[in-house]
């Protein structure tokens, strides 16, 4: 099989714990694109906090940000894709998010909005480099649409949290990215969606996309690809569910991928 794309989520997936490319896999991933292959990030960072590492991989390509209600024309940088959650979806998900007991953010104008501070707040700051806006009142700082919400709180009370939202609004579509965000975005946004369209503009078979992931936010685009793959360190409950286990993150797994898939 010809593979034709490569779709790879980047933190605990591409990226290293301290959010770094390894040589290696930066290598091989030169190597992919000289192949002509299309290499796509795929992620639930905001745009902003994607862009470096594209430009660090000489991407001319195609970008999947915020678990996929974003893509973005690397070449032209012009937004390709995008859709957002409403006003009102986003003050319901804050009242829901008081009645929980969780924290909740979004992203308004390259900043990450909140009414409250939390060391898992701290954790997306500190990946994302974004400015934290802390607002006395969410609603009236929140007044427009905006692309995603995430909850945050301590890993097993928010798998409750999870499981809980899923059934309150299964109009949204709700995946964990790390064990303490439960993300949310819009009904039917998610990677796979936008690697549908991504594969579509391209004339690329479902078939000929490779998709490399560790998250339940990536388990939509693994269950798409025609070959999808979980890095070692892949949630435990997540690993039957892919085609192929390759190396850790921090173990050059997505140069494990280019190698054994693209290059042989």
């Amino acid at each position: 099989m010809k593979y034709k794309m490569l779709v790879i989520d980047m933190d605990d997936t591409l990226l290293t714990d301290d959010h770094k490319i390894s040589e290696e896999n930066r290598e091989m991933l030169f190597k992919a694109q000289e192949k002509g292959v299309h290499v796509i990030l795929a992620s639930g960072r905001p745009t902003p906090a994607m862009t470096a590492y594209a430009k660090e991989l000489q991407m001319d390509s195609y970008m999947i940000s915020y678990n996929g209600a974003v893509i973005t024309d690397l070449k032209e940088d012009k937004v390709l894709f995008e859709q957002t959650l409403t006003q009102e979806q986003i003050h319901e998900l804050y009242d829901y998010s008081l009645k929980s007991k969780t924290h909740i953010i979004t992203y308004l104008d390259g900043e990450v909005v909140s009414e409250t501070s939390s060391e898992y707040i701290d954790i997306e700051l500190n990946i994302t480099g974004l400015e934290h806006n802390k607002v006395s009142d969410f609603k009236a700082a929140v007044n427009s649409s905006a692309v995603k919400c995430i909850l945050l709180e301590e890993p097993s009370y928010l798998k409750e949290v999870e499981k809980d939202l899923k059934k309150a609004m299964p109009h949204l579509s709700v995946s964990m990215s790390k064990p303490f965000f439960l993300e949310v975005a819009q009904n039917g946004i998610d990677k796979a969606a936008s690697i549908k369209i991504l594969a579509e503009k391209l004339n690329i078979l479902q078939s000929e996309i490779i998709a490399v992931g560790n998250a339940g936010n990536d388990l939509s685009m693994i269950e798409y690809a025609g070959l999808g793959v979980w890095v070692d360190n892949v949630t435990p409950e997540l690993r039957d569910k892919g085609d192929v286990i390759v190396a850790s993150n921090n173990d050059h797994g997505v140069a494990e991928v280019v190698r054994r898939f693209i290059l042989n």
